[in-house]
């Protein structure tokens, strides 16, 4: 096996991959990336057990300066791997596999031996043939998992819950993910043939968003009983789904309110980010919001018994209801403005001990989030 191939252009195919790679796990030769050469290209896998990430580059690519002498397959330990290739000197490097596994890498002036393993010891990735294949804008399905997946739960008592669930029937897609404290829904207007519902891991969507963030194209995904499929360009993201039900989220979200706050989502990240400097330093990191009405009159506070106290009065464009005093995690709505980007938003209450909804005023039929406030009495 040998090959020589424009250094930088491969590692941008190979840090794709590299995402897949644990830098711990029991498995040992999962630490390894998988290379196969054939006269069509090379081909680069990596895995985790969760997640496996598969990127084809393809020796008709002229700026990827493929020169193929010699096919074959070999294993090389990914993380090492990469720390030689990011400091060769040259444009391109040679890499050529000699008896034992060993990999000699040159370029320019420099050569290394790297020692390698047997290609038939990795895992097989799943086979999905016969599945399905749906299509997506690639930056539509990214910002659909920006905005739910910041409400997985991080606790694996639940794990279901460690993931986003997603519904695909006649009415389009529904998103939604909840960590019982907070919940985050989206939904798509799709015209999909077809029932779906299933349950991708947070951190699978994490990795592929990222993979996502510089493509324009369309995205395809197929999906079987276990495992699902997102090919885009040239690279394949396999993730494995969660088994189990997801619980009913439509109950939770509240129908009616008793007061309702419209304000920039900018101007109150702001505010609850330099109102937390405080609650942040307290045991319970809790901020309070101060509604009247009456008196049109919007107060955040937090207080901190060893360090102080802060106190901002918040510029609205309206208020309506009745008078509210209610406590909540600030991460929690720092995280949802966030994802509501730069816009006005609609906060509606019911109560200081019922959860309460985020809505974006442009967008409040497709989007919603949802925070369940903390008792401080």
């Amino acid at each position: 096996m040998k090959f020589t191939i424009d250094r930088l252009g491969f590692m941008r195919h190979f840090n794709n991959v590299l995402r897949a790679v644990p830098s711990k796990t029991a498995i040992q030769i999962l630490t390894g990336i998988k290379f196969d050469l054939t006269d069509a290209g090379l081909n680069l896998t990596g895995s985790n057990a969760d997640i496996s990430i598969e990127t084809f580059i393809p020796v008709a690519d002229e700026s990827m300066k493929l020169k193929i002498e010699s096919t074959g397959s070999i294993i090389l330990t990914a993380r090492f791997f990469s720390e030689i290739i990011k400091k060769l000197p040259g444009e391109t490097f040679t890499f050529e596999v000699k008896d034992n596994f060993r990999v000699i890498l040159t370029s320019a002036a420099s050569e290394f031996t790297v020692i390698g393993f047997d290609a038939n010891s990795y895992p097989r990735l799943p086979e999905i043939t016969d599945a399905t294949e749906l299509e997506f804008s690639s930056e539509i399905f990214r910002g659909l998992v920006n905005q739910t997946v910041l409400a997985v739960s991080a606790q694996e008592s639940r794990p279901i819950l460690t993931g986003v669930h997603f519904m695909i029937n006649a009415d389009g897609l529904l998103a939604v993910a909840t960590d019982s404290h907070r919940l985050a829904q989206r939904k798509l207007d799709l015209a999909i043939e077809g029932n779906y519902d299933f349950v991708i891991p947070g951190k699978s969507l994490i990795e592929l968003s990222r993979m996502l963030a510089d493509l324009q194209d369309e995205i395809h995904l197929k999906i079987t009983d276990n495992q699902v499929l997102f090919n885009f360009g040239s690279t394949k993201f396999y993730s494995r789904l969660l088994e189990g039900n997801y619980p009913d989220t439509t109950r939770l979200i509240p129908t009616d309110s008793t007061t309702t706050m419209q304000i920039d989502a900018t101007t109150l990240l702001a505010s609850v980010d330099r109102v937390s400097v405080m609650s942040h330093e307290s045991r319970n990191n809790v901020v309070r919001l101060q509604l009247n009405a009456e008196n049109k009159q919007a107060t955040l506070l937090s207080n901190s018994p060893d360090v102080g106290n802060a106190e901002e009065t918040l510029t609205f464009t309206a208020l309506n209801g009745e008078p509210l005093d209610i406590s909540f995690n600030p991460d929690y709505l720092k995280d949802a403005l966030r994802a509501c980007g730069n816009t006005e938003i609609k906060l509606s209450f019911t109560t200081n001990l019922r959860p309460f909804t985020i809505i974006p005023s442009e967008d409040g039929v497709h989007y919603i989030q949802l925070i369940t406030p903390v008792r401080t009495f």
